[in-house]
């Protein structure tokens, strides 16, 4: 097992990875009950959306500067301190829902306070993984697996949201979500990773984040899929903010029906994530990328209209897979190929393209579902998603020239 993993024969990699399977999964618990929520609560395919722009907005806002700080300070500390926020925030939410205080508008506001702090921690996670592992060549591994826990927290968060809210309510859920964070929190107290060097500066953030973007500009690989993830990011994640839409209404169902919808697309994430990691080279990555967006598009275009609920479950579960090997192979090719002092900056930026585009995708969705339909709206992104793959196989043969001397260099 070790050999297809092998980011898990690192000790301090396999603590991260214990305690953040416990904080994802109550992540989706949670971000599965306030979707929930606010749709019982208002009925609104707008509110809906809002509230999905809301949780991502500080990702496109915020992550450019918490890059910064990720570059500047202790990535551990910064870590942990993000924990303790959110599992406050979860906390007073469970309170709130309890005593029924809870208005549509009052998650909106929660979810972009979660949001913010959301927005540090994942530029503190993503660029402290590789202190994680000592051998470079693990990071591709290390890197899958970190996806593998977002999708299989996906899979068993909204399931586990779904038979919460029926016997505890939502403040059952949020309570379960302050409740995981304790795992983390054990986890990074327990990891004996060195702490680089960071080299004192009196740069203001703006110079230091030109000189990021520069960089990140200069390297053609990473220029070109930042721009795939972001247009990948705001045609196909919006499907996920529709699902209370077609649980209730296509489907006929309640907070169950809605946990089975998102499962199946995290079990997909799964799959993809675990073969990615067992794969363990990053060779062939962009060329998988491709691939998986032409998938991931011809599989919303037939979920949109589709009416078989088994069926639905199929389908997400191919776009759930596909959706996790594009953003995978961005990450991985991009911490790959980045300079260690600029990573979490560079790592900032790929954020606002995937996750900071998301809040857009989600309000614009939101919205054209209120006018056109939800199905039409899905449909819409199936087809953008297809045209996106087809344009990234004619730049195949250009990626693969500048990856190749980038990957000798590294010794991979």
């Amino acid at each position: 097992m070790i050999r297809g993993f092998g980011a898990l024969a690192h000790r301090n990699f396999r603590l991260f990875f214990y305690g953040q399977s416990l904080a994802l999964v109550g992540t989706w618990i949670q971000t599965t009950a306030m979707s929930w929520l606010v749709y019982r609560l208002s009925g609104s395919a707008f509110l809906l959306g809002l509230t999905g722009f809301a949780a991502q907005i500080p990702m496109l806002v915020a992550s450019p500067f918490t890059g910064v700080i990720a570059d500047r300070f202790d990535r551990r500390r910064l870590l942990a301190a993000m924990q303790w926020l959110l599992l406050l925030h979860a906390a007073t939410l469970a309170l709130l829902a309890w005593h029924d205080l809870l208005e549509a508008w009052h998650i909106t506001i929660a979810a972009l306070l979660m949001g913010t702090a959301m927005a540090a921690e994942t530029s503190a996670r993503q660029s402290y993984v590789p202190a994680l592992v000592e051998d470079r060549a693990d990071l591709p591994s290390a890197l899958a697996l970190g996806a593998f826990l977002q999708n299989a927290g996906r899979m068993i968060g909204p399931t586990i949201a779904g038979f919460l809210i029926h016997a505890a309510s939502e403040a059952g859920c949020f309570l379960a979500n302050a409740l995981s964070k304790l795992g983390v929190l054990g986890s990074l107290s327990a990891i004996d990773a060195p702490r680089p060097r960071r080299a004192s500066t009196a740069r203001s953030v703006r110079a230091e984040l030109l000189e990021a973007f520069r960089y990140q500009r200069s390297l053609t690989p990473v220029r070109v899929l930042m721009k795939h993830i972001a247009v990948f990011s705001f045609v196909v994640t919006p499907y996920s903010v529709l699902l209370p839409i077609y649980a209730a209404e296509v489907f006929g169902g309640g907070a169950a029906t809605l946990g089975l919808l998102m499962g199946a697309a995290g079990m997909g994430g799964v799959c993809g994530g675990a073969v990615l990691a067992w794969r363990n080279r990053v060779g062939g990555l962009v060329t998988l990328n491709q691939r998986a967006t032409a998938a991931c598009g011809v599989a919303l275009l037939g979920f949109a209209w589709n009416t078989q609920f088994w069926a639905a479950l199929a389908l997400l579960f191919v776009v759930g897979a596909a959706v996790i090997v594009v953003v995978t192979s961005t990450s991985t090719v991009t911490q790959m190929v980045v300079d260690e002092d600029k990573r979490a900056r560079v790592m900032s930026f790929y954020t606002m393209s995937f996750l900071g585009v998301m809040p857009l995708g989600a309000l614009c969705a939101g919205t054209a579902a209120e006018a056109f339909g939800v199905q039409a709206v899905v449909c819409t992104g199936g087809a953008v998603c297809v045209l996106a793959s087809i344009a990234l196989l004619r730049r195949l043969p250009e990626l693969r020239d500048h990856l190749r001397p980038l990957y000798d260099r590294l010794g991979l």
